[in-house]
């Protein structure tokens, strides 16, 4: 533990800036699980479950949490899966 009292600041920061990104990062990923499950079962609410991937997909490639290529990507897939 630091001595100093703005490297104990740091790393109260880092910590709660860490659990808030390991949150977002997992509603993405239930985001999009939810959504390929939807579509393999072909479900009613598909496409509203998509459309919510796809803006976790965004919100988290805008935030640094995922590349945006993965982003994209993710899209793409979830996209041609839904036709």
């Amino acid at each position: 533990m630091p001595n100093i009292k703005s490297a104990v600041k740091r790393v109260k920061t880092t910590q709660t800036a860490e659990e808030r990104n390991i949150s977002k990062k997992n509603t993405m990923r239930t985001a999009v699980k939810r959504a390929k499950s939807a579509i393999e079962t072909n479900a009613d609410n598909k496409n509203e479950l998509v459309s919510f991937a796809i803006k976790q997909l965004d919100k988290a490639a805008q935030s640094n949490l995922i590349h945006s290529n993965k982003a994209d990507r993710v899209k793409s897939q979830l996209m041609s899966a839904n036709k």
